[in-house]
């Protein structure tokens, strides 16, 4: 005899845990219904204006905004430690020709553990290390992959610059000015953590089995991989090339929304509201704009957000006006979401330092609605039309 699951009461899971709350942080905090976002308790709208992503990497770790004294030196251990090791650069050297640079990242991340004597390490010392050395590797990655595949010499980065400014400078080959450096630290400060994400979550999982750290950041990387976590900017600004020109925008989203495509940077999952990073983003794009001296993509976007809400009523997500920041600066495409996991390697640092900090295996139930009580058939019985 069979019977099916579903003939017996099931607890009702929530698509895709939705409002599933897997624990407790003291690191960021996410109002969806008010579009509030905070780091440590300070309003992400204040740390955009005025402070540095090494500020806001320093107050996700150690809870506290940084005197200068303390920010001077976490810099420079920061700085101290953006050489990757001859092996990993020789693998990225290696890479097939058709590796993206979030292969790259996945891959070098992992590589980089094994160079790591103290890889399993999980103390708390040894773990906020890690984090140093994580945050600091990830531009050298993405910089050294860049210059290779563009067949130029690997530049070395320098300590005297800070995060964003350095990654420009090895990406390139020379050094930005202050406007430039000042425009992608603040995005890199609204990019450095979001709550309960999934890539965030992937990493804590991974963590909570008591894996390492290079594990875990590679288990995020992997997730941010995915076109519905990253790769949402990429979209965007794949959208406004094919589009072309303004006047084409309302014409473009009617056709899109009537075939019910997806239209990138626009809805989010937990705001219903607007994002409050697309509200700094939008700013910080139009001074990219000004500063390269056309505002071609951040006009386009604008009024690609006014023909969406216009016709559908969806709010901008972080992705939106983050691809026109990007593109303007002279970053390709495909350099988004890395550029992107550039900056919440913070954030999956500081969520790991709290999970290994008071740890406990995360072992959800699920909701079985499959055959039971299904008969062995003896293979000599089978019939043979079945299949799998």
């Amino acid at each position: 005899m069979t019977t099916t699951a579903t003939t017996q009461p099931q607890p009702q899971p929530s698509s895709g845990l939705r409002g599933v709350v897997v624990g407790d942080t003291r690191i960021s905090y996410v109002d969806g219904e008010r579009g509030h976002l905070i780091y440590r308790g300070i309003d992400i709208h204040d740390l955009a204006a005025h402070s540095t992503f090494e500020e806001v990497a320093y107050l996700l770790w150690f809870q506290a905004l940084p005197t200068r004294v303390n920010l001077d030196a976490f810099r420079a251990d920061l700085a101290s430690q953006r050489t990757l090791p001859d092996p990993v650069l020789h693998i990225l050297g290696e890479v097939p020709k058709t590796a993206t640079p979030m292969d790259i990242l996945r891959t070098a991340v992992s590589a980089i553990g094994l160079f790591d004597p103290k890889a399993k390490d999980i103390t708390p010392a040894a773990t906020l290390e890690k984090s140093k050395r994580l945050t600091a590797v990830f531009p050298t990655i993405l910089a050294s992959f860049y210059r290779l595949s563009q067949d130029k010499p690997i530049v070395a980065p320098r300590a005297d610059l800070d995060t964003a400014s350095n990654f420009l400078f090895m990406f390139t080959g020379q050094v930005p000015d202050a406007q430039a450096s000042r425009l992608l630290d603040a995005a890199l400060v609204l990019h450095a953590d979001h709550g309960m994400n999934a890539s965030t979550f992937a990493a804590i999982v991974t963590a909570a089995t008591e894996a390492d750290m290079y594990g875990a950041v590679t288990s995020a990387v992997a997730t941010l991989k995915g076109r519905l976590h990253g790769g949402a900017n990429e979209g965007v600004i794949a959208n406004l090339l094919e589009i072309g020109k303004p006047e084409a925008i309302e014409g473009w989203v009617e056709r899109k929304l009537a075939n019910h495509e997806k239209i990138m940077g626009f809805g989010h999952a937990v705001y219903k509201t607007n994002d409050p990073r697309a509200i700094d983003l939008k700013k910080i794009a139009k001074e990219a704009g000004q500063r390269a001296g056309s505002t071609q993509w951040v006009d386009m976007t604008e009024r690609m957000e006014r023909a969406v809400w216009d016709q559908r009523k969806l709010y901008a997500n972080v992705d939106l006006y983050s691809a026109s920041v990007y593109y303007t600066l002279g970053i390709p495409p495909t350099y988004f979401t890395p550029v992107f996991a550039m900056s919440r390697v913070a954030g999956w640092c500081a969520h790991l330092i709290e999970q290994y900090a008071n740890n406990k295996l995360i072992r959800p139930g699920e909701n079985y609605v499959g055959a039971k009580e299904v008969r062995y058939v003896p293979i000599a019985e089978r019939k043979a039309d079945v299949t799998v």
